[in-house]
This record gives structure tokens, sequence and C-alpha cells, in this order.
């Protein structure tokens, strides 16, 4: 570490103290040189995590564009915020497990879709709509047959 105030590149660290959660820490310093103190802060370095889009594009993580679309789907729907939060924060937590650096746009939405048609089997045909999009009405009613096979096995 430089001193800000001669230039010596050798120091002592005096003091360190995490800060912010444990996310970062706080160090004092002394030059050997001319023995003025100073602070350094150490932070950990985050690399956004882009996603993958259709058509190739890339775009950094947004967990907002899912509680976006998870609030449309879910419009007069029994489902409280605290529930889709709740499920973003989930996709959230495993993408993040499991990913490093990039994630297919498509592996997201299934991620969503698995855990949104737990939640309700409106929102999950609502959701499914846009993101699967359905080229015509027999798509469909495909997945809503598969969705009421479902119920009946349980």
């Amino acid at each position: 570490m430089k001193c800000p105030f001669c230039g010596h590149k050798e120091d002592k660290v005096i003091d360190s103290r995490s800060i912010q959660d444990d996310s970062s820490i706080r160090r004092r310093r002394e030059c050997l040189q001319c023995g003025k103190r100073f602070t350094t802060y150490e932070y950990i370095e985050k690399i956004p995590l882009m996603v993958i889009k259709k058509d190739s594009r890339r775009e950094p993580f947004d967990r907002n564009k899912i509680l976006q679309g998870l609030i449309k789907a879910s419009q007069k729907r029994p489902i409280s915020m605290a529930q889709l939060e709740s499920l973003v924060e989930e996709v959230e937590k495993e993408i993040q497990k499991k990913y490093d650096r990039e994630i297919e746009s498509k592996v997201i939405g299934e991620l969503v879709i698995q855990r949104l048609a737990r939640l309700d089997d409106v929102a999950y045909v609502r959701f499914a709509s846009v993101y699967r999009q359905f080229k015509d009405v027999n798509e469909f009613m495909r997945e809503l047959k598969d969705i009421l096979s479902k119920r009946r096995l349980s």
C-alpha cells in the first residue's frame, strides 16, 4: 500500500474492523517512513451476473424484472407481495449458488415457473403464456390439461 502522504510503499496495520455486515474491512495503517496514519477499505469485488437473452444479447441480472412479471401474472389473485418477494428471493439464491457469471433467461424462467406452479395455478398459466409464448390455443390447452392431470394425481 502506497502512503498517500510521502509515497512510501511500506506500512503496518494498526487496527482492522469489519463493517457493513462483514462485507468490507476498514484498516488503520501507519507509514513506516513518515509515521503518518491513514485509513483503507477492502471490499469484496462483486461480478455482475449477466443474463443471456433469447436473441443472444446480454444484460445484467435484475430481480425487479422477475418481480414485475410475477405482479402482472398474479393480479386479482390471492397472492401477497410477501409471497412474490419470497419466490424471487428463492430464485435469486438458487441462481447465485449455481451460476457464476452468466445464465440463460430460459433457465431463470423455468425456475420461476416451477415455484409459481406450486403457488397459484392461474398465475402460473398467465406467466407461462407470456414466457413460453404459446403459438396457438392448442399449446395453451395442452398446458391447462397438464395442470389438471397433475391436480388429479395429487
